[in-house]
Parts: structure tokens; C-alpha cells; sequence
């Protein structure tokens, strides 16, 4: 829906389009295209920030300490505060050495991505938009046609973190426990032949969306979390668990996670690491020690393990006591929509792969 609607909108404003032929060719497909805005999911756009990131670990010298440099500033970055005069002078320095190396690889003439489906990392809005890539985070559902809001491309409609203003004609409101309701002419009529799943859904004459917000600035949607999603411990303590994964994985070293922990005793998680990160980095700091080019070989070295979790000791702090991550399990392979763990948006398949990967999860919670 969310493609549909873009399609129709480049239409009507006469704007030529092109698509991807998969997603191993869009690297050749955006330069061979040269765009000035595309729309994709926030995996893609990891999946880019990562190609960037691993052609930036093989520069030597004086090269790769610019690189990283500028990837600093650019997490600093915000289009509100715009920092201090050195900031600024620093933002465009690297501006020019690096990040128009970054805007060529996208074909040189990106102004903007608007992303949706699934929340997007701050880092990643920050990181590009420093690039003078603009991030556009926006959201809505198929059921409400489906944009809601979006962060616009001017400064002052965007707030990193947020999904924007609510476009025109459509009206939001917050219920007691956060989950965000619609009403609108955008809405739809029902669920075709399931008369008992649209009253539940538009109880009370509003669309209930199933995801909790709350307001910034009393004019940007945030997402929280999906109210679905949410779990209890067995210690009674709530757990948003989109909020941790997103959060953990600005770490380069790991690819995919999903947190579990609904009626147990503490928080876990399944990793999968970013191997090609991981083995770059176990190199370095172990330069006279082999590690194996098979993944599920490498899950099992002590030093991989070691690595994990020093990630997950870097961000536990943030998080609430039954928050954290108290144990977890390295996976050797991605997830994928083939293998019918993530959607066609890429979102994850949470009780599938709570089924496919019981045997560990159940191991981590023994005695």
C-alpha cells in the first residue's frame, strides 16, 4: 500500500519511475538511475549504512581516520540544534571529503528517502541526514491508505525519533494506554467479510492502530512500541522490546535480534551477528588467533561470545533493571523472508521464529 500510494503520487506529479531489479543490484541500480528521492524500509537503508561502513573498515591511514571522523559527527547531528560554529565549520569539511563520496555511491543526486513499515535507527536518520541525504520517516498502516504521518522535508516539520506530523484531514488521538487511534476519510471501510474483526477494530468510531505513541512537541507522532508486541515477565514488569532491539543493533557488530521474555523470569535475546564486522574486528584484537570462516563454527569461540556480549554490557545500562539482557543466543544465519522469519517488509516474524528456535531459547532459560 505504502509503495502503491508513492506510485501514484510520483504519477500525478509526472515524476518517471524506476525499480530495483533485486536487492543485490541496487548499489549499480542507483547509479546507473540516479534518483532524487527513492522510498524504502529501514532494513535496506541498514543494509546501505552497512556497505558504507564495511568499505569504510578497509581504508587505511589517514583516509579511514576521516571516515570514521566524519560517521562521529554525523551521529551528532540534529536539524534543530545545529551545534556550535566548530560543529558546523567540521559538518562541512566532512561534508565535502567524505560524505559526497557516500552521496555518488547513491548516484550523486539523492535529496531525500522517505522510509516506513518499521521504525527506523535515530543513528541512521542523523548519520544521513548529515550527509545532506534527508531521512523521512513516516508511518501509517494498509487500513488507514496508508500515510498517517510523516516528517516532512523542511527543518522545521522533522524531528529525528518522531514520525512526523499528521498529514492533512486526518485526526489522531492517543487512548488511555498510549495506543494511537485514527479517524479520517483515509480510513478504511472494513475487514471484507469479517464484520466481528472491523467492529473491534473501529471500536468507538476510531481506528485502533495497535501501536503505542505519545506526542513531541505536541505536533510529532512517536512510536513507541506495538501494543501486541509488549510482554509482562513473570515478575510483572512490562517490556517494549522494539525499543531494545532498535537501540542495540546501532552496534556494527550485530545484524538481527529479536528480544524474548513474555512469563519468564528475565530478558533474553536471539543474535544474529554481523559476521563480516565481528570477524574484522576479532582479527584485530586477536591478530595470532585463527577464526573460522563458518558461521556456525565462529558462534561457538569464546571470543566471539566474549565480543556479544561486551555489546550487550555497553547498552544494559540503558535500560531499566528488567530490561536488560540477561542472557542470549548467537544464530549463524540471517533471517530472511524466504526462510519465513521476516514479512515482505521485513519486519519480524516474532512467533515464528519463537517456534523455529524453541530448543535455544529454552535452553537459555534452564535451572
Amino acid at each position: 500500500m505504502f509503495e502503491r500510494t508513492v506510485s501514484y503520487i510520483y504519477l500525478q506529479a509526472g515524476i518517471a519511475i524506476y525499480y530495483a531489479e533485486s536487492m543485490d543490484t541496487i548499489g549499480d541500480n542507483l547509479r546507473e538511475v540516479k534518483p532524487m528521492v527513492f522510498t524504502t524500509v529501514p532494513r535496506l537503508l541498514e543494509k546501505v549504512y552497512e556497505r558504507i561502513f564495511n568499505t569504510g573498515l578497509t581504508l587505511k591511514g589517514i583516509k579511514r581516520a576521516l571516515f570514521f571522523w566524519a560517521l562521529e559527527l554525523g551521529k551528532r547531528f540534529d536539524n534543530v540544534n545545529h551545534g556550535s560554529l566548530w560543529y558546523r565549520i567540521q559538518l562541512s569539511i566532512a561534508n565535502k571529503l567524505v560524505f559526497s563520496k557516500w552521496r555518488e555511491a547513491l548516484g550523486g543526486n539523492v535529496k531525500a528517502i522517505v522510509t516506513g513499515s518499521a521504525a527506523c535507527q535515530e543513528r541512521l536518520i542523523r548519520i544521513f541526514t548529515a550527509a545532506r541525504i534527508v531521512i523521512m520517516e513516516g508511518y501509517g498502516l494498509t487500513e488507514t491508505s496508508p500515510v498517517v504521518s510523516v516528517n516532512r522535508f523542511e527543518p522545521e516539520d522533522r524531528r529525528v525519533g518522531t514520525i512526523g506530523p499528521l498529514i492533512d484531514n486526518v485526526e489522531v488521538k492517543l487512548a488511555e494506554d498510549g495506543e494511537i487511534l485514527c479517524r479520517g476519510n483515509n480510513i478504511m471501510m472494513g475487514y471484507y467479510k469479517h464484520p466481528q474483526q472491523t467492529a473491534e477494530a473501529m471500536e468507538g468510531g476510531w481506528f485502533h492502530t495497535g501501536d503505542i505513541g505519545q506526542w513531541v512537541e505536541g505536533r510529532f507522532l512517536k512510536i513507541t512500541d506495538r501494543k501486541k508486541e509488549i510482554f509482562k515477565t513473570s515478575g510483572g514488569k512490562y517490556v517494549a522490546p522494539q525499543v531494545i532491539e532498535n537501540k542495540m543493533k546501532e552496534s556494527s557488530l550485530i545484524e538481527q535480534m529479536m528480544v524474548i521474555g513474555a512469563g519468564r523470569k528475565f530478558v533474553s535475546a536471539l543474535i544474529v551477528p554481523a559476521f563480516n564486522n565481528a570477524r574484522k574486528t576479532l582479527r584485530d584484537q586477536n591478530p595470532n588467533k585463527t577464526f573460522s570462516d563458518n558461521n556456525a563454527e565462529l558462534i561457538q569461540q569464546p571470543e566471539m561470545i566474549a565480543l556479544m556480549q561486551g555489546v550487550i554490557d555497553k547498552y544494559n545500562p540503558l535500560f531499566g533493571h528488567p530490561e536488560q539482557i540477561k542472557k542470549f543466543t548467537l544464530l549463524p544465519q540471517e533471517w530472511t523472508i524466504d526462510s519465513s522469519e521476516l514479512t515482505p517488509t521485513l519486519k519480524l516474524k516474532r512467533k515464528i521464529i519463537e517456534q523455529k528456535y524453541a530448543t535455544q531459547i529454552e535452553k537459555m532459560y534452564e535451572g
